[in-house]
């Protein structure tokens, strides 16, 4: 009920008696079932202590003139799974109305994700580095014409987005650029309507098959999920607690309720691989479903890879020199989110790192780069006993001999170091 305050607010019913919102809004249903998930709780706690730290965000943005909240039960799961998840009602351009679904509309609420974009940078607990875009039908367009538009964008996932079957309204768009959705993209999609389904409610038939945009990605990770048990209305929280069920193909209560379980916990994991770099998120995405120990009549899959070249060290350095090497484990942490394969071997990083300190124009570049691969390989004696004869080099006894002490922790037997322990004593 407390959500349902925040939509009254958002539709200026703020007065509205509660015993009315079941029969006041088109997408709510007043049944006894609907009536009773009102009284039901939820977990989220208003002004609660907020955790240290940063945190990645997901900016969500709504279907076609929705609420903020109607996804309400998977913004608390993706925030109790330590996600900041920020969101604001879709509106229209001169008015809070919409025009249908055009391409006006759909930069518009373009406009609207990206203000969210400016304004999580107000909150101290945000990793800015690390943002997801997500939402539900019209949005998807929205989204992906954002993405098209903005690099400081990691990943997106697509909640039955009509950009599944409405890619002409994104080739309007001035901003329109393919090559330019470049992050990873998973989309869930509804079931297959039905042929009775299709014919009565005068729906082309290419609806169940047809998505222009995934096929036309060259440079994303791109993954496409069918959920067998969900029609279009059952990926949002709305939806699934008070949509009207339509009898001709949807589900049991049950059935829906655990598929939109199985939604959450998938976009739970693609954020997981895709903003926090877990290893058994990125497996669990990779899977197909079976081998993720789920049905194959709950769920299928598609998938593809980038065509674009691995990331790879070349890359990397281009990255660093163009900030002359400084900075150097912030730009790798934020390498490392959105090209995951990323690998900068150990010795690579040691050589490059002696041949710069050991030139007097570049020493301080060549203490970054050992620090960088210390930051990766913290139990490395080897780079240790590098840092320490750069130090020495340099007459920093002190460094020299906290960093020789360093590399005995992980390798007393360092034969380099315990003679260079010595003589630096006398």
């Amino acid at each position: 009920m407390d959500y349902l305050e925040v939509l009254k607010e958002e539709e200026e019913w703020r007065n509205l008696p509660n015993k009315f919102l079941l029969d006041w809004f088109p997408y709510l249903w007043n049944t006894p079932q609907n009536r009773s998930h009102l009284l039901e709780r939820v977990n989220a706690v208003s002004n609660t202590n907020v955790l240290e730290g940063k945190f990645p965000v997901v900016v969500y943005a709504p279907s076609y003139q929705a609420s903020s909240i109607e996804n309400f039960a998977l913004f608390e799961f993706l925030a109790s799974n330590g996600f900041v998840v920020i969101s604001s009602p879709s509106r229209g351009t001169d008015t809070r109305w919409l025009e249908r679904g055009t391409t006006k509309d759909m930069e518009t609420q373009s406009r609207d994700v990206e203000f969210l974009l400016k304004e999580i940078h107000k909150y101290e607990s945000i990793d800015f580095d690390r943002t997801a875009l997500m939402g539900f039908s019209f949005c998807g367009l929205s989204n992906a014409i954002t993405v098209m538009k903005n690099k400081n964008i990691s990943a997106i996932v697509s909640l039955d987005g009509t950009e599944r079957f409405n890619y002409p309204v994104l080739e309007k768009s001035p901003y329109f650029n393919i090559d330019r959705f470049n992050i990873p993209y998973i989309h869930f999609a509804q079931k297959e309507i039905p042929k009775e389904v299709l014919t009565s409610d005068k729906i082309p038939a290419e609806l169940n098959y047809k998505f222009q945009l995934y096929d036309s990605l060259k440079f994303s990770d791109a993954y496409s999920y069918r959920f067998h048990d969900l029609t279009h209305s059952y990926f949002s929280s709305f939806g699934v607690l008070f949509a009207n069920r339509d009898k001709r193909q949807d589900k049991s209560d049950a059935e829906i309720m655990a598929s939109y379980k199985l939604l959450s916990e998938h976009t739970l994991q693609f954020l997981n691989a895709t903003l926090k770099n877990e290893e058994n998120a990125k497996e669990f995405i990779e899977n197909n479903p079976d081998k993720n120990s789920i049905s194959k009549t709950l769920i299928s899959k598609k998938m593809k890879k980038s065509l674009a070249t691995t990331f790879d060290y070349k890359d990397f350095n281009d990255l660093a020199l163009s900030q002359d090497y400084q900075d150097l484990i912030p730009l790798y942490e934020e390498t490392v989110v959105k090209h995951p394969t990323l690998k900068l071997e150990e010795g690579m990083l040691n050589t490059m790192g002696l041949r710069f300190s050991f030139n007097p124009s570049k020493f301080e570049q060549g203490i970054n780069v050992l620090l960088l691969a210390l930051h990766i390989y913290p139990k490395s004696a080897n780079l240790y006993d590098s840092l320490a004869e750069v130090y020495l080099h340099k007459k920093d006894f002190k460094e020299a001999v906290a960093n020789f002490k360093k590399s005995l922790e992980f390798n007393p037997e360092n034969q380099n170091a315990i003679n260079k322990l010595k003589q630096l004593k006398n």
